[in-house]
């Protein structure tokens, strides 16, 4: 008995320690010390973050991905970034750029094939054309844009992306940093410097003693400012820094990154301090890492209905804890990161969401151990953080607040009120598709089972309700605070409301006997549906205070979703014979 409890824990176990081994600090340095030039903190969309962020996010808004293939060597974002910066030539030689639509393709003269990446070299004889059809895109509104149209826009955008970070320490042209303060004071040097201090994405200079927090410069500006005075003190280190990259020598390189960085901890030791404690949350990525562990739990749950579910199901349910726990792990580590409550954008909503429904699930496998409960829990969980995923190529995750929205307060209260709301709404969902599932697929259905996924989906709908109805009163008194009204009739506080509306209307018609066991089931699965309506169509909506713009792609996912669960809903009322008879 001992031994099968052992090894019941020891998948969960394991997962867990190979999450604690990507915390380890990397190995002795060879050659180049990218780790430490990753560490550097830089100012970039209106917050101090470490510049192997800033090439995490700009790699996943370029090319979709955390790393570049070249070569036949596998580029990481730091090494990527100092190619960018210091290598440019050999940076734009790197497939970084993903196209699929056939009509640009055509548009650069290259066939479709099954390689989707190219370099800034293969585009570039086209920038021309490409930019002028973006701009004639532009003028249009999103939701008016052909395909082409906004594909070519994203391009465009990603170009101009790379071009502000190609320029955002040494223009892309210059023969290096110390070229540019040899050249102070002339009059094309100060033209330079005007066109590096605009086209720069980031600030990389720390503000000098008596300045504000804010007060960062990029080199640009700095350069400027150096023509008429005393140059900042860590330019000469960023240029020893970039010179040594482009010359291919490590000691030169690593000298100019520890002055570089010892400057900084002079003058704005937190900033370091930040910078290292994100870029160790970057190394572990605990959400991709939660992703793959709760994948792991629900393979695990499916083999125990085949083959020794007494070992098999305690151990997918070991794997759905330490999943849990990675992902309270990475959530912790964002609220501390970024010194705000769990809930501040789409994508941390997404997170949230899906570390909600997990806990629920948690909580539902001890009550009644029959299975279901991990398995909704881990779906959830997986569903949740691969939409966070896709979430995360729009930029920065852990961009500054809107106006209205910087208040902890309500951030603390409201918004995590309502998401557990949309948690709870989304897992009886979930459990009512489990249920139309096993309805028709399992060869004798079980009655007690069956009567356990009712009574967990009727318990989720109320822990919805609650959550849902207290949250949307608190957003109330927040927009009264914000706005001088406590409702507007805006879409997302009416998406809120139909949320409300809609768990009280299946809870009445379960108490006024209207519907049994398959209505509630299928009320349950059509939540869903107005949950993601609430969530990210009024997102998409280009209209009231809550709505973050149009998304093509969104919107089809959205609509692909939402017609899944009508299927859902349609075998849910189907009779189990109705299959049976057909198949035989």
């Amino acid at each position: 008995m001992k031994l099968a409890k052992l090894f019941a824990w020891l998948p969960g176990l394991l997962a867990l320690a190979a999450a604690l081994a990507t915390a380890l600090p990397p190995g002795p340095v060879r050659g180049f010390d990218m780790d430490r030039f990753g560490r550097t903190p830089v100012l970039e969309g209106g917050r101090v973050k470490p510049l192997d962020s800033v090439a995490r996010n700009a790699l996943l808004m370029i090319r979709g991905k955390q790393g570049v293939p070249f070569e036949g060597r596998q580029l990481g974002p730091d090494e990527w970034m100092l190619d960018v910066l210091f290598r440019p030539e050999a940076a734009d030689a790197q497939p970084v750029f993903v196209i699929n639509d056939p009509d640009i393709l055509g548009l650069m003269g290259l066939r479709q094939t099954a390689d989707r990446y190219f370099s800034f070299d293969t585009i570039a004889p086209h920038l021309q054309e490409i930019q002028s059809q973006a701009m004639a895109a532009q003028a249009l509104e999103s939701v008016q844009r052909s395909r082409f149209q906004n594909a070519v826009v994203n391009l465009f955008d990603r170009l101009v992306l790379y071009n502000h970070l190609e320029n955002s320490v040494q223009l892309a042209d210059s023969p290096g940093l110390f070229a540019e303060l040899q050249g102070l004071g002339g009059p094309q040097s100060a033209e330079r410097d005007r066109s590096l201090a605009e086209a720069s994405r980031f600030r990389i200079l720390p503000p000098l003693p008596g300045q504000s927090p804010d007060a960062w410069l990029n080199t640009g500006e700095a350069l400027i400012a150096a023509a008429s005075g005393t140059p900042h003190p860590a330019l000469v280190a960023l240029a020893t820094a970039g010179a040594g990259y482009h010359a291919g020598q490590p000691e030169a390189f690593n000298r100019g990154v520890a002055e570089l960085q010892g400057l900084t901890a002079n003058l704005r030791p937190g900033a370091l301090r930040h910078a290292r404690s994100e870029i160790l949350f970057n190394r572990v990525q605990p959400f991709y890492l939660g992703m793959v562990i709760y994948v792991l739990a629900l393979l695990t749950l499916f083999a125990s209905w085949l083959w020794r579910r007494d070992l098999l199901q305690p151990a997918a349910f070991s794997l759905l804890a330490a999943g849990a726990l990675v992902h309270t792990a990475g959530l912790v580590s964002r609220i501390l990161l970024q010194g705000r409550p769990p809930v501040t954008n789409l994508y941390s909503s997404a997170v949230f969401v899906g570390w909600a429904a997990v806990i629920l699930g948690v909580i539902l496998e001890r009550m009644y151990r029959k299975g279901f409960g991990t398995a909704v829990a881990a779906a959830a969980g997986f569903a949740s953080l691969i939409i966070a995923h896709h979430l995360a190529m729009e930029g920065d995750t852990m961009e500054m607040m809107r106006a209205v929205l910087d208040s902890n307060f309500w951030l603390a209260t409201h918004v995590v009120t309502v998401t557990i709301g949309y948690s709870g709404t989304f897992l009886a969902g979930i459990i009512a598709i489990a249920y139309t599932l096993r309805k028709h697929i399992a060869p004798a259905p079980d009655p007690a089972t069956t009567r356990t996924l009712v009574d967990m989906t009727y318990g989720i709908v109320c822990f919805a309700l609650l959550f849902s109805f207290v949250g949307t009163v608190l957003g109330g008194i927040w927009a009264d605070q914000s706005w001088g009204r406590f409702w507007g009739w805006d879409p997302k506080e009416n998406g809120a409301l139909l949320i409300v509306l809609w768990n009280a209307i299946i809870l009445h018609c379960r108490w006024g006997d209207y519907i049994r066991e398959k209505g509630l089931m299928a009320m349950a699965i059509f939540g869903n549906i107005i949950t993601s309506l609430s969530w990210f169509g009024v997102n998409m909506l280009g209209i009231g205070l809550h709505s973050y713009g149009f998304m093509d792609q969104a919107f089809w996912a959205l609509a692909w979703f939402d017609a899944s669960q009508l299927v859902l809903i349609a075998l849910c009322l189907m009779p189990r014979r109705f299959w049976a008879a057909r198949l035989n």
